[in-house]
């Protein structure tokens, strides 16, 4: 008989201790402390039931031995293309054999439906779908409306680990999913699916699986009200990959974004649309994100941003209005409102303009949301511009980081932008003049506008 312990443990971080605690001292929340009992797995004869197999138990029983640093040779990973565009690039390239990769995001906002897809069109590899959320009828319903076909995907619905692992072992997939890591349990501990140690204790059992036999396996994660992967942080430790699927489920398109990345950068990004049938690659994706209008409207400037190594062209929206009441509002949608209150303190005393007693909205065209400080020049001129009801050209682009004391400073890598004006047709775009100094702007055949100060390119852009 196996010995039987009770500990305590956080539902919001996963920190444990041996009595109830009111209010957690690693993060501080109130009454999230829950009762699971642990019991240790010494003798359990169903602990890592995949291990069953000669092959993979005996790989697994080897022991290490420390290595020379000039000894261990370095040989690239060969990664398994997902064909899928958008997530190889976030993926730095491709799945990693061996590799765990979790994806969070909000309910309903695409995250089965991207694994399904991703699943369907790895045609050449048997892929096991384990779901612990939807019958097979619904699975089935899904890939019928995403109009693909592959005979060597399997659907297994079944939330127990050992049995999970016993049709592993039969099957021998390629690439194993998930869905999700919530809804597994097993039964070394005695505890309810979701929990702490349960959601531990699955990722654990999948990534030595994973790590034994060099088959990457792939699980969707739930996320908390304040938009964070749900379970312990040690979830997010002990996988090689994070990725968060985030958008607004009112409108058409999803970022894949990389919070964590042990074979690649943590700055990249993919963006999808969301259609009837199913999630359409944006490869392009400052066309989709400018809006087509013929007239010329107040309000409107076009900014240049980058997303990891991706240089993209949003449109920046602000209307700024007479308050009705005494306090006047001050909202952003896509942009930092704090940037978004200093940078309209910047304009009232470094400017001369008067805003204290204007309501200002400004918005991010796409549902992006977006922190480069490059996209400071086009607030500013956005918010001139609605408030002097004044249009900015069409063919103008922005791209410039202003300083409190009302200066414009230089940002990074703007040859990708100016390139990626140039592509969409652009005449003309303001930076910093130290931006200019160590770039040849004679091979960009846009006309670029050097600015020390914010006067200097309101005064260009308005007269």
């Amino acid at each position: 008989m196996a010995k039987v312990k009770t500990l305590f443990f956080c539902q919001n971080c996963g920190a444990q201790s041996a009595k109830w605690i009111g209010r957690c001292p690693s993060c501080g929340e109130w009454n999230t402390y829950v009762e699971e009992v642990i019991e240790k797995a010494d003798n359990n004869p169903a602990a890592n039931a995949w291990k069953a197999s000669t092959s993979v138990g005996s790989s697994a029983n080897k022991a290490a031995k420390p290595k020379p640093l000039g000894d261990i040779i370095y040989e690239e990973e060969s990664r398994l293309n997902t064909h899928d565009a958008e997530l190889n690039r976030v993926l730095g390239g491709g799945l990693v054999p061996g590799s765990l990769v979790l994806i969070g995001g909000e309910p309903g906002i695409g995250k089965s439906t991207l694994m399904l897809q991703i699943a369907m069109q790895l045609r050449n590899l048997r892929i096991l779908y384990v779901s612990g959320e939807e019958s097979e009828q619904q699975i089935k319903m899904r890939a019928e409306r995403l109009g693909q076909q592959h005979q060597g995907l399997y659907i297994l619905t079944e939330t127990n680990t050992q049995n999970i692992f016993r049709q592993i072992d039969q099957l021998q997939p390629n690439v194993v999913v998930v869905d999700s890591i919530q809804t597994l349990h097993s039964t070394i501990v005695e505890a309810g699916p979701g929990s702490v140690s349960q959601v531990r204790e699955c990722t654990t059992e999948l990534l030595k699986y994973a790590k034994d036999t060099g088959v990457p396996v792939l699980l969707i994660g739930h996320i908390t009200k304040d938009g964070s992967i749900a379970g312990p942080k040690i979830l997010e430790h002990m996988v090689d990959t994070v990725l968060q699927f985030e958008g607004d489920r009112h409108l058409t398109y999803r970022i894949l974004r990389t919070i964590k990345n042990r074979f690649g950068s943590t700055s990249e990004l993919g963006i999808y649309e969301m259609q009837g049938a199913g999630l359409r690659q944006v490869n392009n994706p400052s066309e989709i994100l400018l809006s087509q209008r013929t007239e010329q409207l107040s309000g409107i400037a076009i900014g240049a941003t980058l997303e990891g190594n991706r240089p993209l062209l949003v449109e920046v929206q602000a209307l700024v209005t007479p308050a009705t009441y005494g306090t006047p509002q001050r909202s952003s949608t896509g942009f930092d409102s704090k940037r978004l209150q200093m940078l309209l303190a910047v304009l009232e005393k470094r400017s001369g303009l008067r805003l204290g007693q204007h309501d200002v909205f400004l918005n991010i065209a796409g549902g992006l949301r977006l922190e480069d400080p490059a996209l400071d020049l086009a607030v500013c001129a956005a918010v001139v511009s609605s408030l002097n009801d004044v249009p900015i050209r069409n063919e103008i682009c922005l791209a410039a980081e202003v300083g409190l004391s009302g200066e414009i400073r230089a940002v990074s890598r703007l040859d990708q932008r100016l390139s990626e004006a140039e592509k969409l047709g652009f005449a003309e775009m303001y930076i910093s003049q130290f931006n200019a100094k160590g770039l040849d702007l004679a091979r960009y055949g846009i006309r670029v506008h050097p600015a020390g100060r914010l006067d200097e390119v309101l005064t260009g852009l308005f007269g």
